[in-house]
């Protein structure tokens, strides 16, 4: 079983994005050394909890600080950017760190209007151009594939290396297209998981092998929050909780201290839907980490977990990915 780290980078109360980017260092220096295998950041803006706003940064920052995990975007917003960009950047990284770079792509915001308004996203965009942005940041990297991209245009670096693209979404739409391409799928089931059974079925219906995979290859977000005893990892995971919270509350705001109960900051309404929203996780010590995690593999056959955890101190977050890759191992 493979297993991998998300890192939405948090800042927390009364710290700042320098303090998040050393902890994030750290964090991905650990994982290299308890056989994690990739590290991937994701691209929101307009979030004062989350630091990864320059993803493509961070990478190159956490890859020139290890040696052979691998990193990557978990991932880029495509319509945010122009397709060259990415192909450029992602190139770059590639060539400083080769062999090691992962491009996960999707097309939401991953923020919300006035700041897609501000990245200069077209107005109304819904990602329903994603494919065609898609078909051209491939092109710039195969240099087969020049009929796809504007006549003339190269991207240096870039071009000609071999950057593995996946596929990331919470709908049909993105496992669909993953599936045609033959490319490998990742779901967002760690924030999203009410359809996570139909797209996976969708991708591997779908699915045609390609120069990047001859079988289908599915990777499922998890929140995990580990701690030496269950009562522990429970408290642990209210900062995530609070954080949900605010999020359907419309607010945002850094990551804040665990506290006892959670009870008097939410509704009962309140309550169920953060619960929802995070039904794949699991919070507890070694031994609730090894009963409950079969039963996620086995509803949907992912080849390989990627993992989050916001959690507010650093040191419990490092032992809680300890705690998780002794319970893999």
């Amino acid at each position: 079983m493979l297993i991998s780290i998300l890192d939405l980078a948090p800042i927390v109360v009364n710290a700042t994005a320098a303090d998040s980017f050393r902890n994030t260092l750290d964090l991905a220096q650990h994982a290299e050394k308890w056989g994690y295998n990739r590290y991937w950041l994701a691209e929101h803006h307009n979030m004062p909890g989350i630091a990864s706003s320059a993803t493509s940064l961070v990478i190159g920052h956490v890859a020139a600080g290890t040696k052979k995990i691998r990193v990557g975007s978990g991932g880029i917003m495509l319509p945010n950017h122009a397709p060259l960009v990415i192909a450029e950047q992602f190139g770059t990284l590639e060539s400083l760190y080769p062999g090691r770079i992962d491009l996960g792509l999707g097309r939401a915001p991953g923020s919300d209007q006035l700041t897609a308004r501000a990245l200069r996203r077209g107005l109304g965009s819904d990602g329903h151009d994603f494919p065609e942005l898609l078909s051209e940041l491939r092109a710039y990297l195969n240099p087969a594939a020049a009929d796809a991209r504007p006549m003339g245009v190269r991207a240096i670096p870039g071009e000609g290396l071999n950057i593995p693209i996946w596929l990331l979404g919470s709908s049909g739409f993105s496992a669909q297209l993953a599936g045609q391409l033959g490319l490998p799928f990742a779901f967002a089931s760690h924030f999203a998981p009410d359809y996570i059974k139909q797209a996976l079925e969708l991708y591997r219906s779908n699915f045609r092998p390609s120069e990047a995979l001859d079988k289908p290859y599915v990777m499922i977000g998890i929140n995990i929050i580990a701690a030496d005893t269950d009562e522990e990892a429970r408290k642990l995971a209210t900062s995530q909780e609070q954080q949900f919270l605010n999020l359907i509350r419309g607010g945002t705001g850094p990551l804040k201290p665990p506290v006892e109960s959670m009870d008097a900051l939410w509704s009962v309404h309140e309550e169920a839907m953060v619960r929802r929203q995070l039904s794949y996780t699991i919070a507890g010590n070694k031994e609730t980490i090894r009963k409950e995690l079969p039963a996620y593999l086995q509803a949907t056959q992912a080849d390989e977990l990627i993992v989050a955890g916001q959690i507010y101190d650093h040191q419990a977050r490092l032992r809680s990915y300890e705690i998780l890759a002794e319970v893999v191992q």
